[in-house]
């Protein structure tokens, strides 16, 4: 793709030349105009990195022009020349959001610098953009509106540009991987994702499988195997149930982590590694720790940051936001309908306790969407007898709510309309419920 063109607005043929053959040997790519309405009619068909336009121009002047393009765009850099009695003019039009006024006459040295620090501000402007977006995509996987979930969100978009090592705390099943792929995905790092579950591997192999071995390094080895550490190298290394690591390989990670680089199984060699580790516990480290069941200098090391994450029957309120997306998911899995629960269903789940968490949660979702009975009907029961009137009133009516706004794309309006309510009490309920209309839109 073509690197976006500067837009010069000059009706004096021989300065527009003149300038645009200085910004050209910069290598400037760059676009002439006579007019503005010339230029305002290219935009149909292509967007400008900056638009340099002089104030006094036929037709429309450069400050009606700037107004137009800050409808155009908001974030596009606009850069005047003015001659000497249209200082004034240049000054309004700062206030109104140009960029710059460059004052004739002037050297094209002035007028290239002029550009290229536009063009650095565009292009910051462009990667805050792709940050937000970014950042918005990443945390939109940690589904929820309760305040915990709002407030580790929060602490995602905060921690993952930084590249700082972060330890997450759970319970198993509520969500840390899902959050350490958000932090990556936050992060702009451009390597893999290389997750591990430190739980699920015999101790045997798995200083191999950490850090790779070389052929030889043992028996079976024919050939060279690149260890996970390596693998991640660029992006992040995620160690789940990191408690779980042999104390003897423990001390090894510690190295990595203060070294950054590693040798591989049979090899003398140091090989740079820059990834950013993610850890998982489901246990309290610092009780482990005390315990003798792990090293105290690594888990001062990884406890940098660190990021709780509730339990789901902490954050019941989150359930029908979860069932919703699971059930989503499930369907398209499956190729089923989407399926559809009750007010008593709902009442069901909120009042139990979830010792699997969200885990547990996303496989009732799965039966439930293959038409099969959720299992939790006799383990509920009596569970559901801690919910009041009100509250299972309560759980109701923010189900119709929000499956209402799902049926309407998330229009207000057109919700209160099929509840055959005014729009203010809805308004009211929305708040109540702690409903963001703007969720369910497409």
């Amino acid at each position: 793709m073509a690197e976006p063109a500067v837009f010069f607005v000059e009706d004096d043929a021989a300065v527009r030349k003149g300038c645009e053959q200085a910004l050209a040997l910069a290598d400037i790519p760059v676009r002439g105009f006579a007019d503005g309405e010339a230029m305002l009619a290219a935009l149909a068909t292509a967007t400008p990195a900056l638009v340099v336009s002089d104030v006094r121009l036929p037709g429309k002047d450069g400050l009606t022009l700037l107004r137009e393009l800050r409808q155009y765009d908001r974030e596009l850099p606009v850069l005047l020349i003015t001659g000497h009695g249209d200082v004034a003019m240049a000054v309004e039009a700062m206030r109104e959001g140009a960029y710059d006024f460059i004052e004739k006459p002037f050297p094209s040295e002035r007028l290239v610098a002029a550009v290229r620090s536009a063009l650095e501000k565009r292009a910051l402007i462009f990667e805050n953009r792709q940050l937000k977006e970014r950042l918005g995509s990443a945390t939109s996987q940690i589904i929820g509106q309760s305040p915990a979930i709002q407030h580790i969100r929060q602490l995602v978009g905060t921690l993952a540009p930084t590249g700082v090592d972060i330890l997450l705390n759970g319970e198993t099943g509520s969500g840390k991987e899902v959050v350490a792929r958000a932090i990556h995905e936050a992060s702009g790092r451009r390597g893999a994702f290389v997750a591990i579950n430190c739980g699920a591997l015999p101790e045997t192999v798995f200083e191999s499988e950490l850090f790779g071995h070389e052929a030889g390094a043992f028996t079976g080895a024919g050939k060279r195997r690149i260890g996970r550490i390596e693998h991640a190298n660029g992006g992040t290394l995620f160690l789940d149930e990191i408690e779980s690591m042999p104390l003897s390989l423990q001390v090894k990670l510690l190295r990595v982590l203060q070294e950054r680089s590693i040798e591989r199984l049979g090899s003398n060699t140091a090989i740079a590694v820059d990834c950013r580790l993610v850890a998982a516990s489901k246990s309290d480290l610092k009780s482990e720790s005390d315990a003798g069941r792990f090293r105290a200098d690594l888990y001062y090391r990884i406890n940098v940051v660190s990021i709780d994450l509730p339990p789901l029957r902490q954050r019941r309120e989150d359930i029908p936001l979860l069932l919703a997306q699971f059930l989503q998911e499930a369907a398209s899995r499956y190729q089923r309908p989407l399926a559809t629960w009750t007010a008593a269903d709902l009442a069901r789940w909120t009042s139990h306790d979830w010792p699997g968490n969200v885990r547990e949660l996303k496989n009732v979702a799965d039966r439930w969407a293959l038409g099969l009975p959720d299992a939790l009907t006799t383990i509920a029961t009596a569970a559901s007898n801690r919910l009041s009137l009100a509250e299972q009133i309560d759980a109701a009516e923010k189900l119709i709510i929000e499956n209402t706004l799902k049926q309407c794309a998330g229009n207000v309006a057109q919700s209160a309309e099929h509840l055959q309510t005014p729009k203010k009490t809805l308004y009211d309920k929305l708040t109540r419920h702690a409903i963001v209309a703007e969720q369910f839109r497409s």
